[in-house]
């Protein structure tokens, strides 16, 4: 038995007859499935390392070439962008610090194994390593608008990034850099957050003067946290308070397309590397007339408060100041933020000059219609009802 197994063993090693036969048929050229061919070379400019290698057809079940660490995934933007990488074969290292269920949803984006959770310690640096020693694309989302006892803005917005910034580019193999800022960041902004991502860009780009500035302007999406607090307040008090007199500008976008800009980077020839965009909204809004788009949306009345400047940045500062003299921690500001009061007392638009989506290929979406149909779940009755609605709908019209 032992001698026939052998037989069959070298015949099995052997080329088969149907095999060979389909070759003289259907030749088979082996450097045109190697990494020299257009659909198999990652288009991922990777500063003389060479082409990555790229597998399939494009979808979340191909190889990208790309193995992407997206510090803060577990937040807002992250997940979109998680999303639009997963989706086209690419393998996400999500660093998270807390609760192992902040990252649970992510799992689901990507083909089995291709979304990996990884927890770290931000202020560890041995962690960070860790987390980018596999990755050839480092993206950084991390970001907060509020302090905290345990971190200020510079140390979120600013050291952070640097930080990362400084070890990528020690590691030698990170080939594209991509960190988010927001529009309208500047040293001379009266709001501290803003003043951190200026620093950051400037830190990052001293580090990597290859890697790419995204700057977005105030984004909406399901999970914003503008157009979701403004509608909870409203159910809840049935009034909209106004800082100063809504007439500041603003150019809100859509987070969809923020990820799209962020995705379309890495996937062009080089030609982002070194540069910085601010990505706007197609329109131009006031916050008064973005509260009127809200307000039509849940279907409510709008009722308003204007409260000035001065009054705002009085019940704001409380806060500010009590949070590290008091030996707990504060709630996080919802409407009332000092720092976004600040903030919102200059127009927040995109440049005149600056490079856009349309120099990433993108076209924007205007936000009325599809991106704050989520708004619909605060309309009073149900989604297809709400205060506005004069209309009675008979029982009888219910299937």
């Amino acid at each position: 038995m032992q001698a026939v197994a052998r037989r069959l063993g070298h015949q099995s090693l052997g080329p088969s007859p149907s095999i060979s036969s389909l070759k003289y048929i259907y030749p088979f050229n082996d450097s045109y499935y190697g990494t020299d061919h257009p659909r198999y070379g990652s288009t991922l400019a990777t500063n003389g390392l060479g082409h990555l290698v790229r597998k399939g057809t494009g979808g979340r079940s191909s190889v990208s070439g790309i193995v992407a660490t997206v510090f803060g995934a577990t937040g807002f933007l992250g997940r979109y962008v998680v999303q639009q990488l997963a989706k086209m074969g690419s393998q996400v290292l999500v660093p998270f610090r807390g609760s192992e269920d902040s990252q649970r949803h992510l799992k689901l984006m990507g083909d089995l194994g291709q979304i990996v959770p990884m927890q770290y310690n931000p202020r560890d640096e041995d962690s960070i390593k860790a987390v980018m020693a596999k990755a050839n694309v480092v993206i950084n989302l991390i970001g907060r608008e509020y302090e905290t006892r345990n971190y200020s803005f510079e140390d979120v917005n600013h050291f952070i990034p640097e930080q990362l910034a400084t070890i990528a580019k020690e590691h030698g193999g990170i080939v594209r850099f991509v960190q988010v800022s927001c529009l309208g960041s500047s040293a001379s902004s009266p709001s501290r957050l803003l003043k951190a991502k200026a620093a950051a860009e400037e830190a990052v780009l001293r580090e990597l003067p290859e890697a790419t500035i995204m700057k977005p302007a105030v984004m909406i999406g399901t999970e914003d946290r503008i157009l979701n607090r403004w509608a909870q307040f409203v159910k809840k008090y049935s009034f909209l308070p106004l800082i100063g007199d809504g007439s500041t500008k603003i150019q809100p976008v859509y987070v969809v397309d923020v990820a799209a800009a962020i995705v379309a980077a890495l996937k062009d020839d080089g030609t982002s590397m070194g540069k910085i965009y601010e990505l706007g909204g197609p329109e131009v809004f006031t916050v008064h007339e973005l509260a009127e788009l809200m307000f039509e949306v849940i279907r409510e009345w709008p009722r308003y408060v204007k409260v000035p400047f001065p009054i705002a940045k009085a019940i704001a500062t409380p806060r500010e100041i009590l949070l590290n003299k008091v030996p707990f921690p504060l709630p996080n500001p919802d409407i009332f933020n000092l720092d976004q009061i600040l903030a919102q007392t200059t127009d927040t638009v995109v440049s005149e000059n600056a490079l856009t989506f349309n120099d990433l290929g993108i076209v924007p979406h205007k936000l009325k219609g599809y991106p704050v149909e989520f708004l619909d779940c605060y309309r009073k009755g149900g989604p297809k009802f709400g205060s506005t609605i004069s209309e009675r709908v008979s029982p009888d019209a219910w299937p």
